[in-house]
């Protein structure tokens, strides 16, 4: 006889406790009993009911029910679809006090995680905090429940796809459309058999790469043209892998985006890694040209380069710079640009960044500047080349707090590097996104 087993039941709404700080994902922590609880929609300072969504043995997971007493930074979110919507998870915070809050996120990670502190804190770069986000992927499910085709990011700790109609954050070409994407869809053979569609928009042009799991129909092609045609939005298709992105309507699509105070213009494809909200990126390339001081003298190391988004704008004011990357298309593409740009002082190298790149050709030394823009996971792997090398001049652009102060204290405590100063860069306004930047000295 099998022993039924009984669900575990969630403790009762709590209906006063006061929040202490804010979480690295944007919910707010309190603790009750000793026991740490995160909870949805709560900041710090305030005197809130929530209940229990799930118990764990180290911590405990809420929503907030009411808000007995408001923090000063609140404010309204503008988006309808806040509360549902997994894409934002600040926008009940006042964008001020956001960058505050990521800023002492950085400085604690560098302090709890590093054990290094800066000589000094630079001030937040900000910029629009509404329609910014030039990319994205969106989710697509064909809801038969509903009757209806859902686009959009997920829902808030669900796997399901939130019900919207627009989005705040992106640019207003994708985030206006999103009720628009939901009826094409609907009206394709394939509404079912399309889980992404890739949102691009460069200076000019606004690309959507269609995730196809099936052959398209000549009648799906048709109306994916039209909308291409009436929308002024350049449809891509994808068939499979990244190999298999492709332009569609127009058959010559391209993209591009400029840097105009380096005199400086990227193309890229749509599925292609760039720098998600173009005001910030031009304000952080300057600030990264600032911070190296380069002369017609330097030799500088790029390492993470991409496709050349810092590369080009130095090549303009240094002797020579190398470029190292590990994706072979974006290559391919970086050395393009370079071409593009009439820049004959730039080479790039494809490498794995993640291994041990010391007997590379690129990393003999010669480097007396150099700049990081590692990916999430940080940049363990080439510290060691960086060792051997000692630029006397480091620039690190982060996109992880946690990885930039493991990083710094190996370039502080292990390789005698000054952490001169750092600062963060508010590149994904009302979520919980913190983007860093660090100037080592050695």
């Amino acid at each position: 006889m099998s022993k039924r087993t009984r669900k575990k039941r969630r403790p009762e709404p709590v209906s006063h406790i006061t929040i202490e700080s804010l979480a690295h994902d944007g919910r707010g922590v309190a603790h009750l009993d000793g026991k740490a609880v995160f909870i949805d929609g709560a900041l710090p300072g305030e005197l809130v009911g929530f209940e229990y969504l799930a118990t764990r043995r180290k911590f405990d997971e809420g929503r907030v029910t009411g808000i007995h007493q408001a923090s000063p930074d609140r404010v309204t979110p503008k988006c309808p679809h806040f509360e549902l919507c997994g894409g934002c998870s600040l926008q009940h915070l006042a964008p001020a006090a956001q960058i505050a809050a990521k800023q002492q996120v950085l400085l604690d990670n560098l302090a709890r995680i590093g054990g290094v502190t800066p000589q000094a804190v630079l001030p937040s770069l900000t910029g629009p905090a509404w329609g910014y986000r030039n990319k994205a992927r969106l989710g697509v499910r064909d809801v038969r429940k509903k009757g209806r085709v859902l686009v959009g990011f997920r829902e808030k700790r669900a796997s399901f796809i939130a019900d919207l109609t627009r989005c705040e954050v992106l640019h207003p070409a994708a985030g206006e459309r999103i009720d628009v994407l939901a009826r094409l869809v609907e009206s394709l053979d394939a509404r079912a058999r399309i889980p992404q569609i890739e949102v691009a928009v460069g200076d000019t042009v606004t690309a959507l790469v269609f995730r196809h799991l099936d052959p398209l129909s000549e009648a799906d092609e048709a109306h994916l043209a039209e909308f291409a045609a009436t929308q002024d939005i350049h449809v891509w298709l994808q068939s499979g892998g990244p190999d298999t992105v492709r332009p569609f309507a127009p058959i010559d699509s391209n993209l591009s985006y400029g840097l105009p105070d380096q005199s400086v213009e990227i193309r890229f494809r749509p599925t292609d890694f760039i720098q998600v909200n173009p005001a910030i990126n031009t304000r952080m390339v300057a600030r990264v040209l600032a911070m190296l001081e380069l002369t017609k003298d330097d030799q500088v190391l790029d390492l993470f380069c991409g496709l050349g988004n810092f590369t080009l704008p130095m090549a303009r004011q240094a002797a020579a710079v190398t470029g190292v990357e590990g994706e072979a298309g974006l290559v391919d593409r970086a050395r393009e640009n370079a071409l593009y740009n009439g820049l004959n002082n730039v080479s790039f190298h494809l490498a794995d960044l993640a291994g041990d790149c010391r007997e590379t050709a690129w990393a003999g030394g010669g480097f007396n500047k150099a700049l990081l823009d590692p990916p999430r996971s940080g940049a363990a792997g080439v510290l060691d080349v960086l060792g051997n090398i000692h630029p006397q001049r480091l620039v690190y652009v982060s996109c992880h707090p946690g990885s930039l102060a493991r990083d710094a204290a190996v370039l502080v405590k292990e390789q005698g590097y000054t952490l001169v100063s750092t600062g963060v860069m508010d590149m994904f306004p009302h979520t919980a996104h913190v983007e860093s930047i660090a100037l080592f000295e050695g």
